[in-house]
């Protein structure tokens, strides 16, 4: 792709880590106040982990986010949600989103 979305209007929060959460690049969702997790099969997600340190994780609320799906998913809004095997695919009950890029593998988002 002959464009670039990246660092549009990134928002990082950091939260409490749940035991369940250990990668970044996964897409999460809360699980008790101030806490997030992975996201299960059917999952809406609120971000993506970015990082994880002393129990803590940053978690990108905001801006463009590369995440990997399941299959390739339409450009526009789209409702997503995550699978059984933890990759986003569009989903009518997940949260909606636009789809500003995607393939077989990989989805960029405007979260």
């Amino acid at each position: 792709m002959n464009v670039n979305f990246k660092g549009f209007n990134e928002n990082v929060l950091t939260f409490i880590a749940a035991s369940a959460l250990t990668a970044t690049g996964v897409p999460v969702k809360m699980s008790a106040d101030g806490t997030v997790t992975v996201s299960g099969n059917g999952d809406p997600f609120i971000g993506v982990c970015v990082g994880l340190r002393n129990g803590y994780a940053a978690v990108q609320v905001a801006g463009y986010a590369e995440l990997p799906a399941a299959a390739k998913i339409t450009v526009g809004y789209q409702n997503l949600a995550v699978n059984s095997s933890g990759k986003v695919a569009a989903n009518a009950n997940g949260r909606e989103y636009l789809v500003v890029d995607a393939d077989a593998t990989r989805v960029g988002i405007i979260l």
